[in-house]
């Protein structure tokens, strides 16, 4: 998705504790990260390359590390490694009603917008070919920002969640091999989605739930949700926190920088202050089962961990938790790529929190599949990690 657009948990059976990477990732690591530190890669994003471009610019330090010599490269297209992208969305025209309104007031460019409605919309056709010629072999699709949570009514919302996942089931029972589903819930009314989560699960085969963000300026931690946790936790699946494209407020610091608001920023700030309300509402305390999956590398929460230990003992008593908010973001939370497309950052990401806790996704169709799915194979790290956080995560996780 470009910088300029604003659109844009499973109790694991018996997991093991989050392993550490293999020694050769660790090797890795520390060559990669200081590689990345380099004046090739400085200048690379000088210039105006993409981070994965810098980082893979060819004569760099980072080129050699991050992508590997030819011979090694070419030895791993031998092989065919399986990929399961979690964060890929779909739409259904008309299904939100308010939906049309907000799409009118993206302040993207109208031919990208276009595309992305036209590849939202199409559930076969586009998207397997888009999978097929990038080597994706399965997508967990999810209902699209905006979402139910737009919806003032409560008794609106439970109706449109039931449409959504209705129409999800069908597309996942068409292709069952290359589509599973994440739920829609109507929070605006708590009950009815323990109920419609039951039902989502249960009978309709869904690997967890999605949701974008604030319920109307709500928050997940609030008393009112405690009975939708409970059901994720015995369920055993895993909610999706997702930003959401209406904000829940405006902060001042954004005035007259729209940049800043959407996905280069603001939603990173939004989403990853909600996942930290759970961890100081005592939320994962209460169901240490419950879990939940952040995008765009954990929110960039992975790379705070450090920060928010050293200043725990500060935090008032009334905020206090049984555990430091590290050992959250090692327990409860996983991290998706989604939209980052940075070897540093994967590297940085795995060693916070863990190869076992990081997935990958692409965010089709904001990003591109190719690009995404290149990242993705050149990175750094051992067979079995790559492996692990390709397809083997996403598989344990969600119970593919």
């Amino acid at each position: 998705m470009p910088d300029d657009r604003p659109f844009q948990a499973v109790t694991p059976p018996a997991e093991p504790r989050t392993k550490p990477p293999t020694e050769a990732t660790r090797r890795r690591f520390l060559a990669a990260t200081a590689a990345a530190g380099g004046a090739a890669v400085v200048g690379g994003l000088v210039a105006g390359q993409s981070a994965l471009a810098a980082e893979t610019a060819p004569g760099s330090r980072a080129s050699t590390t991050v992508g590997g010599s030819k011979g090694h490269r070419n030895a791993k297209k031998e092989k065919k490694m399986r990929i399961v992208a979690v964060e890929e969305a779909f739409s259904i025209p008309g299904a939100i009603r308010q939906e049309a309104a907000i799409r009118q007031h993206m302040a993207v460019p109208e031919a990208i917008k276009q595309e992305w409605f036209r590849r939202l919309d199409d559930l076969t056709e586009l998207r397997l070919a888009d999978m097929d010629a990038n080597g994706v072999d399965v997508q967990i699709l999810s209902y699209s920002t905006p979402g139910v949570e737009v919806i003032e009514d409560p008794a609106e919302a439970v109706a449109a969640a039931r449409h959504i996942n209705d129409y999800l089931a069908k597309a996942v029972a068409a292709h069952p091999k290359r589509f599973a589903g994440f739920a829609t819930l109507p929070l605006q009314d708590p009950k009815a989605a323990v109920v419609e989560l039951r039902r989502a699960v249960k009978e309709l085969g869904f690997k967890g739930v999605l949701y974008n963000d604030h319920v109307r300026g709500h928050y997940l931690d609030e008393p009112q949700f405690r009975p939708v946790w409970a059901e994720l936790e015995r369920l055993g699946v895993a909610l999706y926190l997702h930003p959401a494209v209406v904000p829940a407020d405006n902060w001042r610091v954004f005035d007259g920088y729209p940049v800043l608001v959407g996905p280069s920023w603001g939603w990173t700030a939004t989403v990853g202050a909600h996942a930290l309300r759970l961890i100081y509402g005592g939320v994962f305390d209460q169901f240490p089962g419950a879990s939940v999956m952040l995008g765009h590398m954990g929110e960039l929460l992975p790379f705070q961990m450090a920060r928010l230990d050293s200043r725990y003992d500060q935090v008032p008593a009334e905020h206090r938790v049984q555990h430091l908010p590290s050992y959250y973001l090692r327990n409860n939370v996983y991290v998706t790529t989604s939209g980052v497309m940075s070897h540093a950052a994967l590297l940085g990401a795995v060693h916070a929190v863990g190869v076992d806790r990081v997935l990958f996704s692409i965010d089709y169709p904001f990003e591109s599949s190719a690009e995404a799915v290149g990242f993705l194979r050149s990175a750094p790290y051992a067979p079995a990690d790559l492996a692990s956080i390709a397809h083997g995560n996403a598989e344990r996780v969600l119970r593919l």
